[in-house]
């Protein structure tokens, strides 16, 4: 990989979103595990700045899943870095988890489950990944009424996985439980997609929005793929 290629890949960019951020720090962990020996040095920079900015922003996104994509990460660094590098990380690191747990804190003392509307909640669940959408699930009886929608699930099945189901769904079709089954089957979420695809039109890997390539506005159908989602080893 040359600098060009990691730069366009704008891993950067996928860190300071919260529902990639989790992406982005399993692609970061799966290059330093895949090979970081064998990069060249203008890439290991890069990584490194970005192992760093991983770490810096971990109190903002305070999800299940950032932190344990961020923990993950961690693991790949101790096992790859040299000793000043890694030294570096690791303080970064812990001052995220300080920062992190002093937020929660605050924020449990203060929390007050907001009363929304059901619809408004099912918009805003909807752009939670799966460990989040779980864990707002617990909230309160509404959010966990909310978390049930059948349009979240759909959405998510259609993320992570990408074979036909029309021949099985019927009136009442339950997605929440296809989308477990499905986890079960394919060993977890180790096989689950990684917030990436590659857009047709653009000829280029893009972090995509709901399908949709950033760039544009094609949208992903079973009939015509614009925007295939790819596995984090693909990328």
């Amino acid at each position: 990989m040359n600098m060009m290629r990691y730069q366009n890949l704008m891993v950067g960019d996928g860190l300071s979103d919260h529902r990639l951020y989790p992406f982005a720090c399993n692609e970061l962990s799966s290059m330093i595990d895949l090979g970081y020996s064998r990069l060249p040095k203008e890439v290991k920079v890069f990584i490194f700045r970005d192992c760093l900015s991983a770490f810096r922003l971990l109190p903002d996104m305070n999800t299940s899943a950032a932190i344990s994509a961020a923990n993950l990460l961690l693991k790949s660094v101790e096992s790859a870095f040299p000793k000043q590098k890694k030294n570096v990380a690791l303080v970064q690191f812990k001052q995220a988890k300080v920062a992190l747990k002093r937020r929660t804190k605050s924020h449990d003392e203060d929390i007050i489950t907001p009363s929304l509307p059901q619809d408004i909640l099912v918009h805003i669940f909807g752009l939670l990944d799966v460990s989040s959408l779980i864990s707002s699930s617990q909230v309160s009886r509404s959010w966990n009424l909310a978390a049930h929608e059948g349009s979240l699930w759909r959405s998510l099945f259609d993320l992570h996985f990408s074979y036909e189901v029309s021949n099985h769904i019927h009136p009442g079709f339950d997605w929440r439980e296809a989308f477990k089954n499905e986890c079960i089957v394919y060993n977890s979420s180790k096989m689950l997609r990684s917030g990436r695809g590659y857009c047709s039109y653009c000829d280029t890997v893009v972090w995509h929005v709901n399908f949709r390539c950033p760039e544009n506005e094609w949208h992903f159908e079973s009939d015509k793929v614009p925007l295939d989602p790819m596995f984090t080893h693909q990328v």
